[in-house]
């Protein structure tokens, strides 16, 4: 059973129908914020429970529940084979390579909800999984992003250039940087370890290397906040490509122009 909590998340999950099993409420509370979760959880036909605040500081383990936890069946998980479905003329993954921080998990899936992203590729092992830190963190975004978890990151990739795929990683060793690339195809997207970066593997693996340039003093970004960088610069890139070109408007004939002293 997983714990989910806020008013954001659990709004979210229910919106995108996933099994509720029980949504706990703080019974001292009183908004319309908090109305509209009940609301919802009673046209879904999801039980409700009015607890004191004490019992849902205990269910969120001293998260910021903001008065509602709801008891979720576990989540599932697409296969990576799921993905390669995309949304928009090409295919948009995002790959981590080991991201353990779930704040830094929950804004990345909240990033590519925003930026279009076709599907997230974790691995089962070493990395941070979807729990209801990254669920808070993430706006409710993780429970609309398509989400595969890999056993092996690295074969998971190769099949994906098989299908045509272009691996891009992000590493500031790359020789390229990243408003240099052109995103207008099909491609994954693979962010690395916090502090560490890609693996070796992972990073040989790539056909492309783009780096972030940087004009401080400090050598990197946060990996949620490079990612956001680089997931917003594809959206621009595509979203030029698919809009319209339109006609200049005519121009007015030019007003001949009188000479001084006329």
């Amino acid at each position: 059973m997983a714990v989910l909590f806020g008013l954001h998340p659990v709004e979210e999950a229910l919106r995108a129908g996933r099994r509720v099993e029980s949504v706990a409420v703080q019974r001292s509370r009183k908004d319309a914020r908090l109305q509209q979760v009940i609301d919802a959880c009673r046209a879904a036909g999801v039980r409700l429970r009015f607890e004191p605040k004490e019992q849902l500081d205990r269910l969120a383990e001293g998260g910021a529940h903001q008065g509602v936890v709801a008891l979720l069946a576990g989540r599932s998980y697409a296969d990576a084979s799921d993905l390669l479905t995309p949304r928009g003329e090409h295919l948009f993954l995002l790959a981590l390579d080991g991201i353990e921080d779930p704040h830094n998990l929950g804004a990345l899936l909240r990033t590519a909800d925003a930026a279009g992203v076709d599907g997230v590729l974790l691995p089962e092992r070493r990395s941070a999984q979807v729990n209801a830190t990254v669920a808070k963190v993430s706006a409710g975004a993780s429970e609309h992003v398509r989400i595969a978890r890999v056993t092996n990151l690295v074969r998971t990739l190769e099949d994906l250039k098989q299908n045509n795929v272009w691996c891009i990683g992000l590493d500031e060793r790359g020789s390229q940087d990243y408003d240099h690339f052109d995103f207008r195809s099909n491609c994954v997207l693979v962010l690395g370890r916090e502090g560490a970066g890609l693996h070796d593997l992972v990073r040989r693996t790539c056909d492309h290397l783009l780096r972030i340039p940087m004009a401080g003093q400090v050598a990197s970004l946060n990996v949620s906040v490079a990612g956001a960088v680089v997931m917003y610069e594809a959206m621009r890139q595509r979203r030029q490509a698919a809009r319209p070109i339109h006609a200049a408007p005519p121009q007015a004939a030019a007003k001949p122009r009188k000479g001084l002293g006329s």
